[in-house]
């Protein structure tokens, strides 16, 4: 498995990370322009999953407020990122609670894997906001009789219709 070495980043503007080239371009050279990503500062630690992207001719990763304020970092603050390849299925954990009612549902799955990686992620990311297991269950539930139902607008997906 491909794992880069910690090195040290700043973010730029209010949430580019630029990755060295020599750390990022193995990963596109292997074709993982989706990564693990560990951040350190300061003794905290966090982990979340990112895309690298090629913009103007070098490697950045987005580095949104909210894993800024989880880290406790500042643009000026100088930090340590790690790179891993990303083994995950769809580029992102899938939450315990929502894969339990995928799995539960053949058709909802059946339905879900047809939708494009990026709603997948989206979905994933709405469910692993949410804090409280119940109602990551009760969204999940939502979105599944959601996609059963055809619709397919991410909007409308999370939405209850009861």
């Amino acid at each position: 498995m491909l794992i880069s070495e910690k090195f040290e980043v700043t973010i730029e503007g209010t949430h580019s990370l630029p990755i060295p080239d020599v750390y990022a371009q193995p990963f596109a050279d292997g074709g993982h322009s989706r990564v693990a990503v560990k951040a350190f500062f300061e003794g905290k630690e966090i982990s979340f999953h990112g895309k690298l992207h090629n913009y103007k001719n070098r490697f950045v990763l987005s580095f949104g407020k909210r894993y800024q304020k989880e880290l406790g970092v500042f643009p000026s603050d100088y930090f340590e990122l790690q790179l891993s390849e990303n083994t995950t299925k769809y580029g992102v954990e899938m939450p315990e609670e929502f894969d339990a009612v995928l799995q539960s549902d053949p058709e909802a799955m059946e339905r879900f894997e047809l939708l494009t990686d990026g709603k997948k992620r989206s979905l994933i990311y709405f469910i692993i906001r949410i804090k409280n297991s119940q109602t990551r269950i009760d969204k999940a539930l939502i979105i599944t009789e959601n996609l059963k139902m055809g619709i397919t607008d991410q909007r409308e997906l999370v939405k209850d219709r009861r």
